[in-house]
């Protein structure tokens, strides 16, 4: 079984429900209060700066690498799940712009439904 783990802004949160759940993906746990940043905009040059601590980088950027608020949704399914869940958050995010967000697939070792103490696949959905 694999975790899809995604990062994504905080308006597509709908987008990417509905999407999913079009899909058959009825399981997922999101959080909408976490903050990150990838590369953006920021020149390569004004990057070095701020890792030097130049002056002159700081000031571009305030004094510190903003970060934005994103959702994280956590999909796990079965491993021939895993590639459905990347490509229907991929079209559900896909603008072509900065910010689109991260997708990362995790392998995992079990999973253990509490209540009835079954495990593996039969406890994803």
């Amino acid at each position: 079984m694999k975790t899809v783990m995604a990062f994504i802004r905080i308006n597509m949160m709908n987008t990417t429900k509905k999407a999913l759940t079009a899909a058959g993906i009825t399981s997922m746990t999101a959080e909408g209060h976490v903050q990150g940043r990838g590369r953006g905009y920021w020149d390569a040059k004004v990057m070095e700066g701020i890792k030097n601590n130049e002056p002159e980088a700081l000031a571009l950027i305030g004094g510190y690498p903003r970060l934005r608020p994103q959702t994280m949704i956590l999909v796990t399914v079965p491993d021939d799940k895993a590639k459905l869940v990347v490509d229907t958050i991929m079209e559900a995010n896909h603008t072509g712009q900065h910010g689109d967000g991260k997708i990362f697939v995790l392998p995992e070792y079990d999973a253990i439904r509490v209540r009835t103490e079954e495990s593996g696949d039969i406890v994803l959905d």
